[in-house]
C-alpha cells in the first residue's frame, strides 16, 4: 500500500490571537509524532496552490473575493468570534485545498492507495457563501467537486468523523445526490445543526452522539448509520473529514473517544473503499485541540491507512 502524507509550512503561517485553539502547534505536534513513528511508510508531497476554478466550484467569486481582500498586511483580522485571518491565512486555505485536489488526483489515477492530507486552517464549517468556526474554504467539499467535475466520479462520499457537526459540507451538498455526507458529531454542540431529521435530497446522513459518549456509543453510530448509508451509496471515492476532536483529552467538547475508536473508524472506512471504490480513499484533517489526544489519533490513523 501506499499512503500519501501531504502537507506544507506555509500552514504554520495562518496564525490567531494568543490562547486560539486552532494554531499552528498542531501541525507540528501531528509533524513531531509521524517523525518518530518509525513504521510510517509514508510518500511526502509539499501542498500547492488551489487554483480559484477549483475553490469556486463550491464556493462563490464574491465570497472568495471577500476572504482575499480581507486579509491583513500585519495582524489578525476576525470574521467572526472564532474564525481569522492573518498574514498568509488565504494560501494557507488554498494550499489546504490544493492538498485535497492533489490527494485525489493521485489517488484516481493509482499512484497512491489513500492519502492524508495534514492541513489547517480546517474546512468542514465553511458554507459556500460563508468561513465560520475556524474554517475559511470547505476542502473536503473542494475534493469532492473536483472529483466529479475533473475525474467524472458519479458518486463521491464525505465522512466526517470531528466531534462538531460539518454544516459547510451539508450545506454545500444538501440538494446533490450525487454526494453523500455522513457525520457523527456532538450534539447539542457548535454550531447547532446535524439533528438526524436532516436529510438533505435523501443523501445527508447525521448520527449525533450526546456529551459524555464514548467508544461503545460512537461505534453504534457507525454502525447503525454512517457505514450502512456509504456502503448502499457505493461511493467511487471515500473522502474523510478527520476530525480527533472527540477525544476525550480534546477541550472544546464532551465526548471520550480514544485513538483506538479513531483507528476502528479508519478501518471500516478504508474496507468500504475497498469494496466500492478500487480502495481510494483521502483523509483531510479537521479538528483536534489537545496536542497529544491529537498525535496520537493521527499516527493511529495513518497505521491504518498505510496497513490497508
Amino acid at each position: 500500500m501506499t499512503t500519501l502524507y501531504i502537507t506544507h509550512e506555509a500552514f504554520l503561517a495562518h496564525a490567531g490571537p494568543p490562547g486560539h485553539p486552532e494554531r499552528p502547534d498542531r501541525l507540528r505536534a501531528i509533524a513531531r509524532a509521524v517523525d518518530g513513528e518509525p513504521g510510517l511508510n509514508l510518500a511526502r508531497l509539499e501542498a500547492p496552490i488551489a487554483d480559484f476554478e477549483a475553490i469556486t466550484r463550491v464556493h462563490g467569486p464574491a465570497f472568495v473575493e471577500r476572504l482575499r481582500k480581507a486579509e491583513p498586511e500585519t495582524g489578525i483580522v476576525a470574521i467572526d468570534a472564532d474564525t481569522y485571518l492573518s498574514a498568509g491565512s488565504v494560501e494557507a486555505a488554498r494550499r489546504a485545498a490544493g492538498a485535497a485536489i492533489l490527494a485525489v488526483d493521485r489517488v484516481i489515477a493509482g499512484e497512491a492507495d489513500n492519502a492524508f492530507c495534514a492541513v489547517r486552517p480546517p474546512g468542514h464549517h465553511a458554507e459556500s457563501a460563508r468561513a465560520m468556526g475556524f474554517c475559511l474554504f470547505n476542502s473536503a467539499a473542494i475534493a469532492a467537486a473536483h472529483a466529479r467535475a475533473v475525474h467524472g466520479l458519479a458518486r463521491v462520499a464525505i465522512v466526517d468523523f470531528d466531534v462538531h457537526h460539518g454544516n459547510g459540507s451539508q450545506e454545500i451538498f444538501w440538494r446533490e445526490p450525487a454526494v453523500l455526507y455522513a457525520s457523527t458529531h456532538q450534539m447539542p454542540l457548535y454550531p447547532g445543526t446535524g439533528a438526524a431529521s436532516e436529510t438533505g435530497a435523501g443523501n445527508i446522513f447525521n448520527a449525533p452522539l450526546r456529551p459524555g459518549d464514548g467508544g461503545a456509543a460512537f461505534r453504534a453510530a457507525m454502525n447503525h448509520t454512517i457505514l450502512p448509508a456509504v456502503d448502499r451509496f457505493a461511493p467511487e471515492l471515500v473522502v474523510v473529514s478527520a476530525g480527533f476532536d472527540a477525544h476525550l483529552r480534546d477541550p472544546l467538547a464532551q465526548l471520550e473517544l480514544t485513538e483506538t475508536d479513531f483507528a476502528w473508524a479508519t478501518g471500516k472506512l478504508v474496507a468500504l473503499a475497498r469494496t466500492h471504490a478500487s480502495g481510494r480513499l483521502v483523509s483531510l484533517l479537521e479538528g483536534g485541540y489537545d496536542l497529544t489526544g491529537l498525535a496520537r489519533s493521527v499516527v493511529a490513523h495513518l497505521q491504518v491507512l498505510v496497513a490497508g
